[in-house]
C-alpha cells in the first residue's frame, strides 16, 4: 500500500515539474516551493484512494470465485447423484450436432 502511495506522490511532483518545464519557469524558485508539496499530496491522496479501490475490486473477484466454484460443486454432486444420465444425453447433442 505505502510504495502507490509514494509512486504517486512522486508523480504528482513530476507533474509539477513538467508544468513549469513546459512554462519554461526556474524549477526551484523561492515563490513556488510550497506547490511541491501540494502536488504531491494529492498524488498521494490519489493513490491512497486507488488502493482502497483495488482492495474492493479484489474482495468482490474473491467472492465471485467462490460463488463459482460453489456453483460447480454442486453442479458436479448433482450429476453425480444423477448417474451418467446426463452424460449420455450430452454426448449425444454432441455427435448430433457434429453431423449436421
Amino acid at each position: 500500500m505505502v510504495h502507490k502511495i509514494l509512486f504517486w506522490s512522486g508523480f504528482g511532483v513530476a507533474v509539477r515539474l513538467w508544468q513549469l518545464g513546459i512554462e519554461m519557469r526556474p524549477l526551484l524558485a523561492r515563490e513556488t516551493l510550497w506547490a511541491y508539496p501540494f502536488f504531491a499530496g494529492i498524488g498521494g491522496s490519489f493513490g491512497y484512494w486507488l488502493t482502497g479501490v483495488e482492495h474492493r475490486q479484489l474482495e468482490v473477484l474473491a467472492d465471485r470465485r467462490n460463488r463459482l466454484l460453489e456453483k460447480r460443486k454442486r453442479r458436479a454432486e448433482r450429476e453425480a447423484a444423477s448417474g451418467g444420465e446426463q452424460a449420455n444425453r450430452s454426448e449425444e447433442g454432441g455427435i448430433l450436432a457434429s453431423t449436421s
